[in-house]
């Protein structure tokens, strides 16, 4: 990029996530090239910065740490001395990858897929199916589970029809993870999937709303959980 300082003309290199003494080695040595060099840093790293200078001036070109005197004076102002942590809002830590891990894990196994991995959840939610190819329930188990994979839980989430529903390695430990089921009120859930079915232009599937259907589906589920002994939420004023 060319740039003007009055009469002058220069050219500007920018380096970024620049971390190693390896790294730092190269920019001099391309410096070098060019006559009347200059280079400009905002290295937090103490030693990585006293390695930059202490090259520069082997190599006679000038280095100036243009965030030293800001930081040292907050440090002053604030009573504290600085992290010199580089990229410290960015840190690629173990939490975060965990985070990225359970992420990946929750979007697998949305809605009943891969339910044979129940064993490798940290939760599992379970809630009323939907029960029709519209594809609405809303028990919330989907962005429940965003949620909670964001929060660094594995989390699985199965519809649940039946007791067929549920995995037969779950059946028979309902305690190999922690489980919790997900209910709502009948007329609730009438209301959401008539405003579904207003939206798709949907008349025929009149199953899909019929209020004794539904309210036999939840008292399925609220018994299934029950036999089980696995917590329940409504969901039916909740947000996630």
């Amino acid at each position: 990029m060319k740039k003007k300082f009055h009469d002058i003309e220069y050219d500007v290199k920018s380096y970024f996530f620049t971390r190693t003494e390896n790294q730092v080695s190269k920019i001099i040595d391309e410096a070098k090239k060019n006559d009347n060099a200059i280079i400009l840093y905002t290295i937090v790293d103490t030693s990585l910065a006293k390695f930059l200078a202490n090259r520069g001036s082997e190599k006679k070109i000038p280095c100036f740490s243009v965030l030293g005197n800001l930081i040292m004076n907050f440090s002053k102002l604030l009573n504290q001395k600085a992290s010199h942590v580089p990229s410290g809002q960015h840190a690629l830590n173990e939490e975060y990858y965990e985070r990225i891990e359970a992420i990946q894990f929750t979007m697998a196994h949305d809605d009943g897929n891969l339910v044979e991995d129940v064993d490798k959840a940290d939760l599992i939610l379970l809630g009323v199916s939907r029960t029709s190819k519209m594809g609405v329930s809303r028990t919330s188990k989907t962005p429940t589970s965003i949620y909670l994979a964001n929060r660094g839980y594995k989390t699985l989430n199965i519809p649940l029809v039946n007791e067929q529903s549920i995995p037969e390695s779950l059946k028979k430990n309902p305690n190999l993870s922690c489980v919790v089921g997900l209910t709502t009120e009948p007329q609730r859930l009438v209301d959401i999937r008539k405003n579904r079915m207003n939206a798709l232009k949907e008349k025929e599937n009149t199953n899909y709303t019929n209020i004794n259907k539904i309210e036999k589906e939840i008292n399925e589920a609220k018994k299934t959980f029950i036999k089980y002994k696995w917590p329940t939420i409504d969901v039916t004023r909740k947000n996630i």
